[in-house]
């Protein structure tokens, strides 16, 4: 067996995340990383291509060059898949050029700058036959996936109730504005109609609707810019009810002073609940009525294939945000494999964030801030599967 080939686009000096997929994506030994475009500034792309010991004419002026050069070379050199690690705005047409060259994509999140962008995305991907994941990290920690199965089994009885919160404090003044982390994120042309929701919020939707199995039905939102002169949201609450009449609330922040990645989700049903805190990752609690609370560890006890497969260090040695990072890596290079081989490698086998997530992921972004604006308590949320052809054809042009 050989590596799976990466290339990356972003992710170059100066930038947190490209580091984070870089790491995660090495760690099982699984994937090298064999080209990139990693700024859009050229010389910065070669020198931070340089500096990951890559050979200069692998790193590239642009992405643009990257495929048209990668395609070209023979199978067992070019890249199988690019990591996309920049700012919303790119993450749409680098991975439409990806699928025009033959390539997979791994994308950061939120999937594009909009919804429409998502949904011709999911035609690209059917059109050119490609693989598709997106890096939603907290669904690759074990015991959420573990909650998911308790609840699955039917652990928890019917799900009445839900909580998630993600709070961060790093945007809570004008000052915080200045770093290039923040300065994107709160550039409506890069980021797109939110900032907290784009960024953190939709993590935390996603979330609920990967451990319950549930959908989001309808929702009631209330966002904010809390610092003046903001024109983006940077703390948000959102009510929202599942497929199955259960009620939840979503509570998005980065103005929460003193907070660092503070997500919690609690999930009641009405024979027992859940609660996990990514601060805390490796427990998990089970709670009953009736019974002492049961307090669940990573590599303690029996679990399925799946949560096992997430976890590897033996009990009482911490494990979190790289591995449960390097968990999506790890399944899409399983997902490669088979694909490769023949074999079946649909999204929901290898349990890696795929499209359907995406779209799911841009309608609530943008039902979050309509439903805010808008005077009307509920709104359903409802995501027109197919857009037109003369929208395909807009977009994708």
């Amino acid at each position: 067996m050989k590596k799976i080939k990466m290339g990356m686009v972003g992710g170059g000096e100066g930038a947190f995340i490209g580091a984070v997929h870089r790491i995660a994506a090495f760690m099982d030994g699984n994937i090298e990383l064999v080209c990139g475009a990693f700024s859009s500034d050229p010389k910065k792309s070669k020198v931070s291509g340089q500096n990951l010991f890559l050979p200069t004419n692998r790193c590239y002026d642009s992405y643009q060059e990257m495929f048209e050069c990668e395609s070209k070379l023979p199978a067992e050199e070019k890249m199988d898949f690019v990591s996309i690690v920049t700012p919303n705005h790119l993450h749409f047409p680098i991975a439409k050029m990806a699928f025009e060259y033959g390539f997979e994509v791994l994308s950061d999140k939120p999937a594009t700058l909009n919804l429409q962008e998502a949904l011709v995305l999911k035609q690209l991907i059917n059109r050119h036959d490609r693989l598709y994941g997106l890096t939603h990290v907290y669904t690759g920690y074990p015991l959420v996936k573990h909650a998911k199965d308790l609840i699955k089994n039917g652990e928890l009885g019917n799900i009445v109730k839900v909580f998630v919160e993600y709070s961060q404090g790093w945007l809570s003044d004008k000052e915080d504005e200045s770093g290039k982390q923040a300065s994107w994120r709160l550039d409506p042309k890069q980021s797109g109609i939110s900032c907290c929701i784009a960024d953190i919020g939709v993590h935390a939707a996603n979330l609920v609707e990967y451990v319950t199995g549930l959908s989001m039905v309808s929702l009631c939102s209330d966002l904010t810019s809390s610092v003046v002169g903001r024109t983006l949201d940077d703390d948000g609450t959102i009510l929202f009810k599942l497929a199955n009449g259960a009620k939840g609330v979503c509570i998005a922040s980065q103005i929460s002073l003193g907070e660092e990645n503070n997500l919690v989700l609690k999930v009641y049903g009405d024979k027992k609940s859940i609660e996990w805190h990514q601060q805390a990752s490796n427990t998990l609690l089970l709670k009953s009525k009736t019974e002492p609370t049961k307090l669940i560890r990573t590599g303690v006890g029996e679990f399925s294939n799946n949560v096992t497969t997430a976890m590897r260090t033996p009990s009482g040695h911490p494990e979190g945000y790289l591995e449960a990072f390097a968990n999506i890596y790890q399944n899409f290079a399983r997902q490669i494999r088979a694909k490769q081989a023949d074999e079946p490698c649909s999204n929901l086998v290898f349990d890696v964030p795929g499209i359907e997530e995406a779209i799911r992921g841009m309608a609530f972004i943008e039902q979050a801030v309509q439903a805010s604006q808008s005077s009307q308590k509920w709104h359903n949320f409802t995501i027109q599967q197919e857009s037109t052809e003369k929208e395909s054809s807009d977009v994708s042009n």
